[in-house]
Parts: structure tokens; sequence; C-alpha cells
């Protein structure tokens, strides 16, 4: 197997990590890695929160169903769907746009899990794991007050980040649904 191949088929979320600081250059790798996803348009209708606030990391780990392992990340990425990037464009253009709407939202968090998750696979190419925190999204209007997201903008996923510890680096990888439980043709 390649190894393109070998770290997408094996990474798993790591929910348990070592005391090893997350340096500047793996973090402006994984976000590079992030920033050069497909992106519908080459809008990049995302906007990447580097949350480096201990209290604000404190405050998510409660607010995103009480998983303490979210404050103990030594990085934590919110990855939101911006479709604020797109209605500004237009005004800036000198357009009168229309306010966006769900198809636009939901392309803007199609770019932003894109990206999340090329940030996730260049982590574990790089020795650090990942757990994606979909809780974000469940109390959204209070993270949108938390983060000060502008109207248009969504909080599509949390990723956090560190290196694993030995248990976590060991531990098998759940099983995965065999593709022919996954994968039909045509309908």
């Amino acid at each position: 197997m390649n190894p393109v191949m070998e770290n997408l088929t094996g990474r798993k979320s790591v929910r348990a990590y070592t005391a090893e600081p997350v340096g500047d250059s793996v973090k402006r790798a994984v976000l590079l890695a992030a920033a050069n996803a497909p992106t519908a348009g080459n809008q990049q209708l995302y906007t990447i929160l580097d949350i480096t606030d201990q209290a604000l990391k404190n405050t998510l780990a409660e607010t995103c169903d009480h998983q303490p392992f979210i404050a103990a990340a030594l990085m934590a990425l919110l990855f939101c769907a911006d479709a604020q990037k797109w209605y500004e464009a237009y005004a800036a253009a000198g357009c009168a746009p229309r306010r966006p709407g769900v198809g636009d939202l939901m392309l803007a968090v199609q770019d932003a899990m894109i990206a999340a998750q090329n940030a996730v696979t260049a982590a574990w190419s790089l020795g650090l794991g990942s757990c994606y925190i979909g809780d974000i999204m469940e109390n959204c209007e209070e993270h949108r007050g938390l983060l000060a997201l502008p109207p248009y903008v969504f909080p599509a996923t949390l990723v956090v980040f560190g290196y694993p510890t030995a248990q976590q680096r060991e531990r098998k990888k759940p099983q995965r649904l065999p593709l022919d439980r996954l994968v039909m043709e045509n309908r």
C-alpha cells in the first residue's frame, strides 16, 4: 500500500495527548494543507479559527457535550462555513447580493469540511493525532455568540490535535463497514 493510502486508512480519532507542544512549523504545515484543499469555484468559503485561549478551550470543552480532552488539546482549529465571504465579495464588486441561502451555506460547509479533512490527514502524516468535534454545531447559536461569528458564518467542525499517548498509538482503529454496505450502484 502506498504512503497516502496507509495514512488515509490508518488514521483514527485521538482523544488523549502527550504534553509535547505542537511546533509552529507543524501547525503551519497543517494549516497549509487545509488551505490547499479542493474548494467550490476556488472560493474557499471557510474561515479557520486557531483557538489558542485556554479559557476559551475550557468553555468549548463544556459547551461541546462536556468533553475535557478538548481543553487538554494543545492545538484546536475551528473550521467555519463562511458564506459571509461570498456576500462581501459581491457587495465589494458593486453588486446588490441576495442573502446567502441554504444551498450557499451547504456549499460553505462542504468547503470547510474538506479543508478540515486535509488538515487531519496532514496532521496524521506528521505524527499528530486529532479528533473531530461535531458537537460544535449542536449549540451553534451559543458558539456563534461566544466566538463573535458574523451573520453568515457557521461553526462546521472543531478539530483538536495533539501527539497521541502510547495507549492511543497502540489502540486498534475501530473496524469500518465493508464497501458493499456503503456503496450502492446508481440508486
